[in-house]
């Protein structure tokens, strides 16, 4: 006897184990990933809301920035990986680069730009660079 599939908002937050998406690293792949992202927090959401109504805004501003930074700095495919902790969200970015992000100096007269990887170490707990032999994994946790 066939038992009915269960559907998303079925979910208990458990069952909501990861989100995993892979991108070309095209421009349009930073709202690729941020889609993802919400698409991953829907899920969670229905059945576990954020603490607060602005955590929701920071883990999708900060899923923008690395994906962003990935395109502009990393040639080819990145990786977006979000997870459930605990106390947050767990989002892991990889790409192609071996070089780990460094803060850049904000600069107006070059329209802007150089305050993405110090915008991630505002709203993250915590933030780490693995470096792989193909590239790194940018790891930051965040509050849900």
């Amino acid at each position: 006897m066939a038992t009915e599939p269960r559907r998303d908002d079925e979910l208990t937050a458990e069952e909501i184990h990861d989100s995993h998406a892979a991108f070309d690293g095209e421009l349009g792949d930073v709202t690729g990933a941020r889609t993802a992202a919400e698409g991953f927090l829907g899920t969670l959401s229905r059945t576990e809301p954020p603490a607060a109504a602005e955590h929701w805004d920071d883990i999708l501003l900060v899923v923008t920035e690395l994906a962003a930074n990935a395109v502009q700095y990393a040639p080819g495919r990145f990786e977006l990986t979000m997870r459930r902790t605990l106390d947050g969200v767990h989002v892991t970015l990889g790409d192609t680069s071996r070089t780990s992000p460094a803060p850049r100096p904000f600069s107006p007269s070059k329209g802007g730009g150089g305050i993405g990887w110090y915008l991630i170490h505002t709203l993250c707990d915590e933030v780490s660079v693995v470096v792989r032999d193909d590239g790194k994994d940018v790891h930051v946790f965040l509050p849900w």
